[in-house]
């Protein structure tokens, strides 16, 4: 999984827009809260609005936020911050890679030694963000998730020809 500034700012502005919407008064009986401004959100981030604008088209396409255009318009979160895990914002903004081992086997006639190692990290940090959800982060319970590392296995490799 790759993390550019892309993924770590749309992360960001998804749980200002949840603390923003946990923390806005309640609307009268039959209306609903209002929606959050990108401008509100790129002040308290201290994030380029432009930057926001461009990063909340691919989160509404991915259906995470919806939006209300005009006067007073702005953005919401689709599903409660409990249920969007932040490899789902990620994964939203950022454009699919390949790891730096991926196609080398066709450069040099064998795979890569290492190719192993990278997927499995990319797995560990992919379901490591799986876990771990915009209400956690908004409530700063991410400390002490990740897993320990396994014991390292002791075993002798086969020798290239």
């Amino acid at each position: 999984m790759r993390i550019s500034t892309r993924g770590r700012y749309a992360v960001m502005a998804l749980v200002e827009l949840a603390a923003r919407e946990a923390t806005a008064p309640a609307p009268p009986p039959g209306r609903r809260k209002p929606p959050v401004s990108l401008a509100e959100i790129a002040a308290s981030q201290m994030l380029s609005l432009a930057y926001l604008e461009q990063l909340f088209g691919p989160l509404r396409r991915a259906g995470l936020v919806t939006s209300t255009r005009g006067p007073g318009g702005g953005y919401r979160l689709v599903n409660p911050p409990q249920q969007i895990t932040v490899a789902s914002i990620i994964e939203a903004v950022e454009e699919p890679y390949l790891t730096r081992t991926e196609g080398s086997e066709a450069l040099t006639g064998e795979p890569c030694r290492t190719e192993r190692l990278w997927q499995e990290l990319d797995l560990h940090v992919q379901h490591f963000l799986e876990g771990i959800s915009v209400a956690d982060v908004l409530h700063g319970r991410v400390s002490g998730r990740a897993g320990a590392p396994l014991p390292a296995l002791k075993q002798e490799l086969p020798e290239r020809a």
